[in-house]
């Protein structure tokens, strides 16, 4: 396990420059083939730093189709996994995550909604979502709140993943009922996940919301530090444990929200990324949380390079490939705690 600060910021700049080289090469990659010079020449054209000297069709593919993609990819990739790496340090889970505790299924119900009554636009979806996120995290907590008013661990994901359930058969119904077919088109790919025909006003919200929510919640590091120890332990040091929790909980289910108006469901990245990240770097938050930003970052922006690409004449729902990826890493979370109890 790395703990030497120098040798951790020195991992977390590699990191960052391993993501900016990653969104570098993804955006060459598709149907056509763009050079990465090119690609760097687009960026600085568009930036006024060059003049001149691209292609209207490079400009077209570069900045108007495929970077806006690969940065709200990065984006929702940070996102899903610092949501993760709170809840797991709220409810002291190592299963928790945005997608087992219900609140993406419910973000994604409330967009539904939103899409059945007929609106649209970035922000209605996102009202719909958030309150579908805020609703089902409620309905969780209701479920696994003990009669002291605790929350045990293992209620509270088994709650989670019944919400969820929940959620998904209302969105199933929805499907089945709806006699639009573009609607339920469009409700399907809310199910599945997808960053298709994301332009840069989604993906600057989602990059801002990312950005924001990484230095707003480092600056309670301390206090999560402080929460591993037990509520009574973070309570003698000061933390108001109540707020602190209700006040991160809802901000996670507005950032989920944020990104699920935008990207639909995606499962499995805030279970991942936290797990490992704290298997090698260990539970400190100061060095936990930016380090699990940048590497949920790298591993949606190449899930979702690879739901664009594997297939020549269609997409794969990045969700199928997040899920590739996190249900294995499930099923060992799961032996290993199995292995715990006995």
């Amino acid at each position: 396990m790395i703990r030497t600060g120098t040798a951790v910021w020195l991992i977390l700049v590699t990191a960052i420059l391993v993501l900016l080289v990653s969104i570098a090469v993804c955006v060459t990659l598709g149907p056509v083939h763009v050079p990465v010079g090119t690609v760097l020449e687009v960026i600085a054209r568009r930036m006024r730093l060059v003049a001149g000297g691209v292609t209207v069709l490079d400009d077209e593919i570069v900045w108007q189709l495929r970077l806006p993609r690969v940065v709200a990819a990065a984006a929702t990739g940070a996102g899903l996994a610092l949501a993760g790496a709170v809840l797991q340090s709220l409810t002291r889970n190592a299963l928790a995550d945005p997608y087992l505790l219900g609140i993406s299924g419910g973000g994604t119900s409330g967009a539904v909604t939103v899409i059945v009554f007929g609106a649209s636009g970035f922000a209605s979806l996102g009202i719909g979502a958030f309150l579908g996120a805020i609703g089902a995290l409620l309905l969780v907590f209701l479920l696994a709140m003990g009669r002291t008013g605790g929350l045990a661990t293992t209620r509270t994901v088994l709650a989670g993943v019944a919400v969820g359930q929940l959620c998904s058969a209302y969105t199933s119904f929805v499907v089945l009922v709806r006699g639009d077919s573009d609607a339920a088109r469009r409700i399907l790919s809310w199910t599945f996940g997808s960053l298709a025909g994301v332009r840069w006003t989604e993906a600057s919200w989602l990059a801002v919301t990312a950005v924001l929510a990484v230095l707003v919640i480092l600056g309670f590091a301390s206090w999560l530090d402080a929460l591993a120890f037990g509520e009574d332990s973070a309570r003698t040091l000061g933390v108001p444990v109540t707020g602190f929790r209700w006040g991160l909980m809802i901000g996670t289910s507005l950032m989920t929200a944020v990104i699920v108006s935008v990207t639909g469901a995606i499962g499995f990245v805030g279970l991942v990324v936290p797990h490992l990240v704290r298997l090698v770097f260990g539970p400190a938050h100061r060095r936990l949380l930016p380090l699990t930003a940048v590497c949920g970052a790298i591993l949606l922006v190449w899930a979702d390079t690879m739901a664009r690409t594997v297939l020549t004449d269609r997409e794969v729902p990045i969700g199928v490939v997040t899920a590739a990826i996190g249900v294995p890493v499930f099923a060992i979370l799961l032996r290993r705690k199995a292995g715990v109890a006995r």
